[in-house]
C-alpha cells in the first residue's frame, strides 16, 4: 500500500459496469499440510499471471485477508466475460490449479474453496475512503474527491437529490 491521502475519496466506476470478485480457501484440516499448501500457493501464481498482462482484465493488484482459517481476495474486473476467460483459458494458470484441486482434493474435505461474483453498475454501489491509502474500489478504477459523488452514501448511490450528511463533511 501506498501514502495516507488525507482527504475524503470517493470509488468511481462511472458509466461502466466492473465486477468485484471474492475468492478464497478455508483450511479444514490443518495437518493436512500436503492437502491445502498446494491450494494455497496457486492464487500467489495466478496474481503475478494476472498482474503481468493487464490486457487479462484484473483492474488493479488484488488485496488477500486472513481470518482465521479462511483466506479471502478481493479482486475487481473489468468484465464478468474477462473473469470468465481467464478462468477457463487454457494458457492460463487458473484452469490447471483448478483441474488439479478437482482431482486430489474434492470432496474430501481437507481443504474449501469458494468464490463470490458481483456485477457493479452506476448507481448500485458507493464507498468512501478517509485517511486511506489507494483502496478497494477507488484503487481499480478511479478515485474522485468524495464531494464530486456526493457527500451521503444515499446521493453517492443516487437515491437522493438532496445531499445533506449526518456530520459535516471536511
Amino acid at each position: 500500500m501506498g501514502a495516507v491521502n488525507k482527504r475524503r475519496v470517493a470509488g468511481d466506476i462511472g458509466e461502466r459496469e466492473v465486477v468485484l470478485f471474492l475468492i478464497g480457501m478455508r483450511v479444514n484440516q490443518l495437518w493436512r499440510v500436503d492437502r491445502w499448501f498446494p491450494v494455497m500457493t496457486a492464487m500467489p501464481r495466478m496474481i503475478v499471471e494476472l498482474m503481468k498482462d493487464p490486457s487479462r482484465g484484473l483492474l488493479a493488484r488484488p488485496r488477500t485477508f486472513v481470518s482465521g482459517r479462511t483466506v479471502c481476495v478481493i479482486q475487481y474486473w473489468n468484465s464478468f466475460e474477462d473473469l470468465e476467460r481467464y478462468a477457463r483459458a487454457s494458457d492460463a494458470a487458473h484452469l490447471p490449479a483448478w483441474r488439479s484441486f478437482n482431482r486430489r482434493i474434492k470432496a474430501n474435505g481437507t481443504v474449501g474453496i469458494w468464490h463470490e461474483t458481483y456485477r457493479v453498475t452506476p448507481g448500485s454501489v458507493e464507498s468512501v475512503y478517509v485517511n486511506m491509502p489507494d483502496f478497494g474500489l477507488a484503487h481499480a478504477v478511479a478515485g474522485v474527491p468524495a464531494a464530486q459523488r456526493g457527500q451521503s452514501a444515499a446521493m453517492r448511490l443516487g437515491l437522493r437529490d438532496e445531499d445533506t450528511p449526518p456530520v459535516a463533511p471536511y
